[in-house]
């Protein structure tokens, strides 16, 4: 621009000689067309030292002027790419004050207040107009493109415009990469995201963000191979990035490869020894292999960087709990009460964990102070509910959901509860009516399944039983469960022999006193258990005590009746006495053969 800058002044100065040695060199009428000459050549010589949007404005201006005034067909073209590229600079430095100055290692997006909304008005302004005079400028289309996708945007037109940008940046590999990497993440399909990733990486090979972005597409895809592989990729082109590390720990812990997860995260941390949030990542795994010890000591290194991180916090307050040190626990969750105090659940998980030290009427009194400023609070109430009956105060927990119920019959928790309690005061016949609208809710609730089950399989009542149904019933609760926990595995033996099938029963048996107890289960838990084996290789199905006994009903264990794995109650089921022999029945299909066992109940 500044050499035609300096031709077209040395021009009009030999045509100012010639006319002051009185020759004719030009017509009127192309001086007439030249007239805006003068303004062209200032708004030439501005833009070349250009400082600020106010000389971008006087250049823009300036080009207008000329153009009006009258311009020859090269000046005029010259003039519309002049001005074109003064509007598209005016629009990038709009546009920088939303965007932050892209040379930044960590460029930050300024939406605090509205006024952002106004620069972006005016860069869409600038850089439309800019485009529509000069069409060839990708970097133009890019800087449009982001502006369509900020809230209230067009992403048709941001499509458009990345489409434009990849057409047009030939020889700009960085700015064609930047506009595929955008352009896959409005992509509504993982194939069509991938495919834009793929390009971009052979645009610009070896970029680490690229293989990083298309590791986690990978994911997505669950090609989990190549997502290893782009991560891997990715901390070879940039081995001090501890974003690489963590994601490519997380599709080893995804394969359940725990081992080799936690070097992985351990050199994530040692890149970033300040982030706390790894060393939680890294509990996680240990809390995924039951590994509790070495899951507390990385939550504790954890919270030595950062004391106030409220997910280590509640994570080691879940976990030293798991290690049966509620006192512990019980000192995170005031620690972040200290940091939430107005923070619901966090009184109510403290609630819950007084309970579960054997602390009632204290749980009992903080829960009843949320349910005083808040009656409404279903969660409470249900809490409430549930501190009852793990006190066997039946009425009063039956009364606490009835509570939850007028607000909402359909709440799951409430009904449970509610059919657990009446089972546990010896009414089998209400709690069926009760598990029944339960299932029909979360058919695939693993609780729910096993004490129906239960009670199908175990009711004194001959109209109450119903030992098809409790098989069906039993073994998804058992596939739901890995076939891991003692108390389901009960039910499933206690399921088979009331079909008749004690070979299974005492398989079930065995292998429910053989699994590892909860935490919280009472010692007694096995002797029962082992009371249970004894009758199935005795060839007798359990029997709970009957209703009429003065001790209560259906007491096998809180996990039985109240759904979890908490402590055992004192009464306990006793063996039927021999049965005369009726008519062989015959055996109950597998469980896998049934689809849909009748309804008897």
């Amino acid at each position: 621009m500044k050499r035609l800058h300096c031709v077209r002044s040395l021009a009009s100065v030999l045509a100012l000689a010639l006319l002051g040695l009185g020759v004719a060199v030009f017509p009127l009428s192309a001086r007439a067309a030249n007239d805006g000459q003068a303004d062209l050549d200032k708004a030439t010589q501005l833009k070349i030292g250009a400082q600020n949007t106010g000389d971008l404005t006087d250049v823009i201006q300036l080009c207008e002027s000329a153009l009006k005034k009258g311009l020859d067909k090269n000046n005029t073209a010259f003039a519309n790419d002049l001005m074109a590229s003064a509007l598209v600079q005016r629009g990038s430095v709009s546009a920088a004050k939303i965007f932050g100055d892209e040379s930044s290692p960590a460029p930050s997006l300024n939406l605090q207040n509205d006024q952002w909304k106004t620069f972006r008005a005016e860069a869409l302004a600038d850089l439309e107009k800019g485009l529509k005079l000069s069409p060839k400028q990708p970097e133009a289309y890019f800087v449009l493109a982001r502006l369509y996708l900020l809230p209230g945007g067009d992403a048709d037109k941001a499509m458009h415009s990345l489409d434009k940008t990849i057409e047009l940046a030939t020889d700009d590999a960085t700015m064609r990469a930047k506009a595929l990497l955008l352009r896959s993440s409005l992509r509504k399909t993982v194939r069509d995201r991938l495919a834009d990733l793929d390009e971009a990486v052979r645009t610009l090979p070896g970029n680490a963000m690229l293989f990083r972005t298309r590791g986690l597409a990978q994911v997505e895809a669950q090609n989990w191979k190549e997502a290893l592989s782009d991560l891997d990729k990715a901390i070879a082109a940039d081995p001090n990035n501890p974003i690489a590390y963590q994601l490519k720990a997380a599709v080893l812990v995804k394969l359940k490869r725990f081992a080799e997860a936690i070097p992985v995260l351990e050199k994530a941390h040692a890149l970033a020894a300040e982030n706390s949030d790894l060393l939680v990542a890294e509990a996680q795994i240990y809390v995924a292999q039951s590994d509790y010890k070495a899951a507390a000591e990385a939550l504790t290194r954890a919270l030595a960087i950062n004391g106030s991180n409220l997910g280590a916090l509640e994570l080691r307050a879940a976990v030293y709990e798991q290690l049966g040190e509620k006192a512990k626990a019980l000192a995170d969750i005031d620690k972040m009460l200290e940091l939430k105090p107005q923070d619901l659940n966090l009184t109510r998980l403290r609630a819950a964990l007084l309970a579960d030290m054997g602390k009632y009427e204290q749980a009992l009194n903080e829960l009843q102070k949320l349910h005083k400023v808040n009656p409404k609070d279903s969660l409470t109430t249900l809490q409430i509910g549930m501190v009852y009956t793990t006190m066997k105060q039946y009425d009063k927990a039956i009364a606490a959901f009835d509570e939850v119920l007028a607000r909402n019959p359909d709440d799951f928790a409430a009904i449970r509860g509610r059919a657990d309690a009446l089972l546990n005061m010896g009414h089998r016949g209400d709690a069926i009516a009760e598990y029944e609208k339960g299932i029909k809710l979360q058919p695939h609730d693993a609780g729910i399944l096993n004490n129906y089950a239960w009670v199908l399989a175990t009711a004194p009542e001959d109209k109450l039983r119903d030992g098809r149904r409790a098989l069906v019933m039993a073994t998804e609760a058992c596939k739901l469960t890995e076939y891991k926990e003692d108390y389901i595995l009960s039910t499933l033996a206690a399921a088979c022999a009331e079909t008749g099938d004690f070979e299974s029963a005492r398989k079930y048996a065995a292998q429910a006193v053989e699994a590892k107890p909860s935490p919280n289960a009472e010692s007694s838990r096995k002797d029962e258990l082992q009371k249970e084996l004894d009758s199935y290789k005795a060839n007798k199905p359990w029997r709970e005590a009957l209703p009429d006994d003065a001790k209560p009903a259906a007491e096998k264990n809180n996990a039985k009746a109240a759904g979890g794995d908490s402590t055992e109650q004192k009464d306990k089921k006793t063996p039927d006495k021999p049965k005369k022999k009726k008519k062989k029945k015959k055996p109950a299909p597998p469980p896998e053969d049934q689809d849909s066992p009748a309804d008897k109940s």
